[in-house]
């Protein structure tokens, strides 16, 4: 039978899409990546690079064909074959991450705590007198900067930084392997937690062009948090207590390396809450069913975190949330609330009006998971669906309304709508990454020209925050519609 047009036209749209973004990677210096210094044994890049203006050009026109190949791709959602997976995380392997700078700070925290530094302490630039080979690569603005990442998170940044050596591109390289290798492991969850949408895990994850140059190409750190939370809410379905241990262990885990990625504690306590008392409400099957056993899950859920919790806490010491409690109060240029910020900005005192956007978008927020709880709903009773669609719920409303929101911070909404069969809601994510996209092309505070910084920085700006707005309202609109948008999930 041969194959409608559409699905050929969204394979041609992927893979120009996949193609350009690791084009990118493997070229030289450009305004979207920051010089690695002397690529030791790790992957050096082409001898030509391509200027400010052609590598935005090339980075948009992926990013809007990627998304197109992905909206195609849902029409009829198919298993990836394991060679594309493996050519995928190869390519991941012989490029330079691009989109910011963020992995060269990876790569400096690592090295300090290697090196029995604090890295929630001591700045890139100061350490070693300014004259490391690692932490001297860290870009502006960052410099400066301590870190503001868990215990979990600089851990695995050590052990790139052990990996790598006195050579940045080694340390970056090693860190790059422990990403792709969390991409992984988050699809072969996937795979286990969503059997019967196979097709959907790999079009809107595995696929997926905007979610694999933001995450894998990018080498950001969301990654390993997001893997270690689909570990937890995997580990939840399962009525063994010591199961409920494990997948404690795994929510510390998340937690460790991204603190917002304890939404996915509090949705499976959740979960468990309203699961249980569905089955108090039915006919009585045994001891599972009872309350006491529920509590018992429960704290052995609390006691799996803390154990991991308590001790990288331990060891990170006193000023691990020092960096994260300034960083709270940042509003990022891409969202509503930078307008606001501008708007109200000689009206109230800057600290002032930080805190009152802060209420305002956890406000937002709230409103936002109620909306979209309305979309999702509480699933069809399978073991765990509550606490996943409750993760997906609070994960996309935070990214959609927190003050300070990065392309980056959407992959566990990502990793979570397979299940969640509502094509309203598919179209939304989309539309939204990808205009976060493009509001971070090329990436870079640096090395871009005037035209090319004005052209950025407006769509930045101005084009980003009013999209996020119109979000909002859809998501207001879908939720007054609910019963209409949602439908029985199908196998894919």
């Amino acid at each position: 039978m041969p194959r409608p047009r559409s699905f050929l036209a969204g394979r041609a749209a992927l893979a120009t899409a996949f193609a350009l973004f690791v084009l990118i990677g493997i070229l030289g210096k450009s305004a979207a990546k920051p010089p690695l210094g002397p690529r030791g044994w790790a992957p050096g890049a082409l001898p030509w690079a391509l200027g400010p203006a052609a590598t935005s050009v090339a980075l948009a026109a992926a990013y809007v064909l990627g998304a197109v190949g992905v909206v195609l791709a849902l029409r009829d959602p198919r298993p990836a074959r394991p060679t594309v997976i493996a050519a995928l995380a190869i390519a991941a392997l012989v490029t330079m991450p691009f989109g910011s700078a963020d992995h060269t700070n990876y790569a400096a925290y690592g090295r300090i705590a290697l090196l029995g530094g604090d890295p929630w302490v001591e700045s890139p630039i100061a350490w070693g007198g300014g004259h490391d080979p690692v932490t001297s690569g860290v870009q502006p603005p960052w410099q400066q900067t301590p870190s503001i990442y868990g215990p979990v998170a600089t851990l695995a940044q050590a052990v790139a930084a052990w990996g790598g050596g006195e050579n940045l591109r080694q340390v970056v390289w090693v860190w790059q392997l422990l990403i792709v290798l969390a991409w992984l492991a988050a699809r072969w969850l996937l795979r286990r937690l969503f059997p019967q949408h196979a097709g959907r895990v790999d079009a809107l994850w595995t696929l997926n062009p905007v979610l694999f140059a933001t995450a894998v190409l990018g080498a950001h750190v969301d990654l390993l948090a997001t893997a270690a939370a689909l570990a937890a809410l995997l580990l939840a379905r399962s009525h063994r207590l010591t199961l409920a241990l494990a997948a404690g262990l795994a929510a510390g885990a998340a937690i460790g390396a991204k603190v917002t990625a304890g939404v996915v504690l509090v949705a499976i306590v959740a979960g468990w809450v309203v699961e249980s008392r569905r089955r108090l409400a039915g006919p009585s099957t045994g001891d599972a069913r009872s309350p006491t056993r529920s509590a018992g899950r429960i704290a052995l859920l609390l006691l799996g975190a803390g154990l991991v919790v308590a001790p990288t806490q331990l060891w990170a010491g006193p000023h691990v949330f020092d960096q994260l409690g300034r960083s709270r109060r940042s509003i990022s240029l891409a969202t509503p609330w930078r307008k606001a910020y501008g708007w109200f900005g000689g009206a109230l005192g800057d600290s002032t009006l930080r805190s009152v956007i802060f209420v305002a978008a956890a406000i937002m927020c709230l409103l936002l998971a109620w909306c979209l709880w309305r979309i999702v709903g509480p699933g069809n009773g399978r073991p765990g669906d509550v606490a996943i669609r409750l993760t997906l719920v609070l994960s996309l409303a935070y990214a959609a309304a927190a003050p300070y929101s990065l392309p980056w911070y959407d992959q566990l909404v990502w990793a979570l709508l397979p299940p969640i069969v509502v094509t309203a809601l598919d179209r939304l994510q989309i539309a939204r990454a990808l205009v976060l996209g493009l509001a971070y092309v090329p990436g870079r505070v640096v090395g871009m020209t005037p035209a090319v910084e004005a052209v950025t920085l407006g769509w930045r700006r101005d084009a980003a925050p009013a999209a996020a707005v119109l979000v909002w309202l859809a998501l207001a609109w879908l939720a007054s519609t609910s019963s209409s948008v949602r439908r029985r999930p199908r196998a894919g």
